[in-house]
């Protein structure tokens, strides 16, 4: 009971309660520290996530909506220099690639609706500008390529009756239709009149009219889209952050055999849903491809601007004519050549075959069928993104396709008797963009270095500071414990010790 009392004097000493608040203070610096360690990373996320919502108003919505960002298409067309002798001798096409053929884009998001179950509708608007200081020449060269409007049609007419054949044989010879045409550039990307399709329009019934009067290969894609896009912010749910929900009010596709396959759940390309790693893969969906078109890791990057991230590219199968494409085979086998992908269903029948630049990953002999395509380089006509992982942005893009026509032979056309089965390659292009602005780089580059240094700083700063001072008032507290331990022992010595006698000479003096 009384070493209880001692313990009890000693604690409530006023110079050692001050050691244990130091030392109570110490354990919760070691505890912020550990926490900050653990967990500061998913604060992070939960920020970044929260300013990454398309918010009206917010920055990142006035980046979504108007891009701060030069993006570029270049155009490189197959010139035909021997049309007579390929229709006339059977000789092999040799073609002259020509570009490219450059033009600046303006991207901007209009007619902005916020729905009320997290998602945004709008119409796409892109504006191009011919760029002659960075093109190969003007863009009205003139060129000579296979009429497609022609051969669609003459390819369509495979198997239908004889009498229509040749019913179109002699209208083709009265308006004077030949299988090759000679354009200009600036004419077979934003269209020029056609006899056969002026035709159609006068006969046509409404209900089978085309959408366009003229034809171009990117005809109706200089302006406002008519097509209406509803795309998730993120608000409920950062794992649909810039996913398409519908398309022209069409939340799947219709043209193809599985669910899986007509599936529009991807992103244009320029955002995906943040925290990506390696392991994903990214889709992306274009009008045009007509398919969720996957993207996987390849490598790491980083920009100029000393920004790091990923570059994802399509699986070297994605156009392969292998069992997990057949989806795409709706009309099954004979399907599209492996490194092609038919979009005839969602073209108007177009016998129109996608594939990469220089038929990259197609089989080679869809390249030694003509004369004058190089090789294919993967530096030069792979299709890839730079992606920031942590926020979902792309950083540069090159978006690398090329049309090519199917032709069908048909013998009881004249024009086009000796015109063989062939896939004849029309065009590539590749767009994208090269960089970012300095003021999204800098927010990419703050949410690529910030965190973890914060992070280091935070949890280890804290940690170190809180072991210290425990290390710091264990220390004192047994100093003060010990000293205040040996004052009493001495103190209570003292106490023991009998009175001392008076000297003769003090009572002497005392007696005076």
């Amino acid at each position: 009971m009384q070493g209880r009392d001692k313990l009890c004097a000693k604690l409530t000493s006023a110079f050692l309660r001050k050691w244990w608040f130091v030392l109570a203070s110490a354990v919760v610096l070691l505890l912020l520290g550990i926490i900050c360690a653990i967990f500061f990373g998913t604060w992070v996320r939960l920020f970044i996530d929260h300013e990454l919502v398309l918010r009206p108003g917010s920055m990142t919505f006035e980046w979504w909506a108007r891009p701060p960002v030069r993006p570029f298409i270049r155009v490189y067309v197959y010139n035909v220099t021997n049309a007579d002798e390929f229709l006339n001798n059977g000789s092999k096409p040799v073609l002259n690639e020509l570009g490219p053929y450059v033009y600046s884009e303006e991207w901007e998001k209009v007619n902005i609706t916020d729905n009320e179950n997290g998602t945004l509708s709008f119409n796409y608007r892109r504006t191009y500008t011919f760029q002659p200081e960075l093109s190969a020449g003007p863009d009205d060269d003139a060129v000579v390529v296979p009429n497609i409007p022609m051969l669609s049609a003459t390819s369509q007419s495979k198997h239908a009756a004889r009498f229509l054949r040749l019913a179109m044989a002699s209208i083709m010879d009265i308006l004077k239709i030949k299988p090759f045409v000679e354009v200009s550039v600036g004419q077979l990307l934003w269209g020029y009149e056609d006899p056969l399709l002026k035709l159609a329009k006068d006969v046509v019934s409404k209900e089978q009219k085309l959408p366009y009067e003229e034809f171009g290969l990117l005809y109706g894609k200089n302006g406002t889209s008519p097509d209406v896009v509803t795309m998730f912010t993120g608000a409920d749910d950062m794992s649909n952050y810039g996913i398409f929900q519908r398309y022209n009010m069409r939340e799947r596709l219709p043209h193809w055999t599985t669910d899986q396959c007509n599936s529009i759940s991807g992103s244009d390309g320029s955002i995906f849903p943040p925290h990506i790693t390696k392991n994903d893969t990214l889709r992306v969906y274009d009008k045009d491809l007509c398919r969720l078109l996957p993207l996987r890791y390849l490598e790491d990057v980083e920009t100029s601007a000393g920004v790091e991230g990923y570059r994802f590219t399509p699986p070297e199968d994605v156009f392969a004519a292998d069992e997990h494409n057949r989806c795409f085979c709706p009309a099954g086998p004979p399907c599209a050549p492996d490194g092609l992908f038919n979009v005839s269903l969602c073209q108007y029948d177009s016998p129109i075959m996608l594939s990469f630049p220089h038929f990259y990953l197609a089989d080679p002999a869809l390249r030694e069928a003509v004369e004058g395509i190089s090789p294919p380089v993967p530096e030069d006509h792979r299709l890839f993104i730079d992606v920031q992982p942590e926020m979902g942005i792309a950083m540069r893009a090159r978006a690398r396709i090329q049309i090519n026509l199917a032709v069908s032979q048909v013998l009881d056309i004249k024009q086009v008797a000796n015109f063989p089965d062939i896939v004849f390659p029309i065009m590539w292009f590749e767009e994208g963009i090269d960089s970012l602005p300095a003021e999204v780089t800098s927010l990419l580059r703050l949410a690529t270095r910030a965190p973890p240094l914060a992070r280091a700083a935070l949890g280890w700063g804290l940690s170190a500071l809180g072991l210290l001072l425990i290390l710091l008032a264990v220390t004192c507290l047994i100093r003060s414990s010990h000293r205040q331990s040996t004052l009493r022992l001495e103190g209570a010595a003292l106490a023991r010790q009998p009175p001392k006698q008076p000297s003769k000479d003090a009572l002497e003096l005392g007696r005076r």
